[in-house]
């Protein structure tokens, strides 16, 4: 969920440790394991299907999740650069991995793999993904990709269909605009680094996968004229109204909520919003629908995503414990109860799902949309998100000078310009993610 969205935590529940029912003992060895928000649902998912099974399963470990919220990020750097921290270290992705790698702040997991089979049981392009000048330093807790969410009853209500076109996405949302509803339901109250989505969205579905990953590779420059008509189409939707009024002041779950209730058509958000479709779809009646996003030639686009990765600190004291932690997690077992609990966070990078058998009670809409980014996955034929393959400062950029663009404060050529020398820095430091290449 890290670089995406926030859920909400009870009340003074979010940087409280969560911690086993089981006894202490003296001779336990602790494992610290520091996440971000959780719902109290989920917070319990996760001290009855991880903390509480581990534990038993490993009685000389004593595992706690301590909650911090959206101050993770800003915690964990400040206490890995004192040399603390958690044992089970949780960063926002491959991009914070590298510079954290760089900095001798992780261990490496290159011996773990081995010892317990990660190679065979994980998929090699999330192997590759969380090496480091060729160790690994990280797993990925998630992928996910972004598209397009709609009401099916809406929908059906008014005989629309999902585009597969940015002409008939366009055609679209002008009508939808026209019945007086807000076309995208969006915000970034709560996680301004939504507007990467936004981004992500457009470089992928306008400029083409393939030309984003030539400029992740260093054979173009970002200031190509194929992103500068992908920015200058973002600004379009903006200056239109397909983003409404509220966007600085919606957070992403209430602007997902108007998708249910109808007062907005489509929202142009990832996959972990399924977590949102359970608590309003039924209540207002409605059916969920879920499809790549459009292209400019119609075939649907699924950027991929690693929503957060799981690496071991370099200054753990128990890293053996930090590493059967992960091991546990990356298992068919692990991987069906919690999936079945809690869709869009653990989607987890396994091989081989054959043995997988998740709840009836999953919405069928969720496995096959997991299925079809499998598949693009497989076939080498996806995007890039910019929080998974962007270098650090780059990606914090790009979050802050899309606004400028929206507000007018910066043209698109201008922000392209500095989203490039930023770029460029940071890959000439060795800060850019592994880019796998392209099948």
């Amino acid at each position: 969920m890290q670089r995406r969205t926030i859920l909400k935590a009870g009340l003074g529940l979010a940087s409280l440790p969560l911690l086993p029912r089981l006894a202490y003992s003296a001779d336990q060895k602790p494992v610290a394991f520091w996440y971000e928000s959780a719902s109290p649902e989920n917070q319990d998912n996760l001290e009855t299907l991880l903390v509480d099974p581990f534990n038993a399963a490993h009685p000389e470990e004593l595992l706690s999740i301590d909650f911090r919220g959206s101050d993770l990020d800003k915690q964990l750097r400040v206490a890995m650069l004192s040399g603390t921290g958690p044992d089970v270290v949780f960063t926002a992705g491959p991009s914070y991995v590298a510079a954290m790698a760089q900095a001798g702040q992780l261990l490496s997991l290159d011996d773990y793999a081995k010892k317990y089979g990660w190679n065979e049981r994980l998929l090699p392009l999330f192997l590759d993904l969380g090496r480091y000048q060729g160790k690994l330093y990280a797993l990925a807790k998630t992928y996910e990709t972004l598209g397009l969410f709609y009401n099916k009853t809406l929908f059906a209500k008014n005989n629309w269909k999902a585009p597969t076109t940015i002409a008939e996405l366009e055609a679209l949302a002008d009508e939808m605009k026209g019945k007086g509803l807000v076309p995208f339901g969006a915000g970034n109250a709560d996680w301004r680094p939504a507007n990467e989505w936004h981004v992500s969205i457009a470089m992928n579905s306008i400029a083409g996968p393939e030309t984003v990953h030539k400029a992740l590779t260093g054979a173009i420059q970002w200031t190509d004229p194929a992103f500068v008509a992908a920015i200058d189409k973002l600004a379009e939707w903006w200056d239109k109204g397909y983003y409404g009024d509220n966007y600085f002041s919606l957070t992403s779950e209430q602007a997902f909520a108007q998708i249910a209730t109808g007062q907005a058509g489509m929202a142009p958000t990832g996959t972990w919003s399924f977590t949102n479709v359970k608590p309003y779809f039924p209540d207002n009646n409605a059916e969920p629908g879920f499809v790549g996003f459009p292209s400019a030639s119609g075939d649907p686009i699924f950027p991929l995503g690693i929503g957060s990765t799981l690496s071991v600190n370099a200054k753990s004291e128990n890293p053996d414990g930090a590493a059967a932690v992960l091991d546990y997690m990356f298992q068919d077992d692990f991987y069906t109860k919690m999936n079945s609990a809690w869709q869009g966070e653990w989607n987890l990078p396994l091989a081989d799902l054959s043995k997988v058998q998740l709840s009836d009670k999953v919405l069928p809409l969720y496995t096959e949309a997991m299925k079809e980014l499998s598949a693009a996955v497989g076939a080498g034929k996806y995007g890039y998100t910019t929080w998974t393959f962007l270098p650090p400062a780059t990606d914090t950029y790009l979050v802050s000078g899309m606004e400028e663009v929206w507000l007018k404060k910066t043209s698109s050529a201008d922000f392209l310009k500095k989203l490039d020398d930023t770029f460029k820095q940071e890959k000439d430091a060795g800060k850019v993610p592994a880019i796998p290449a392209r099948a």
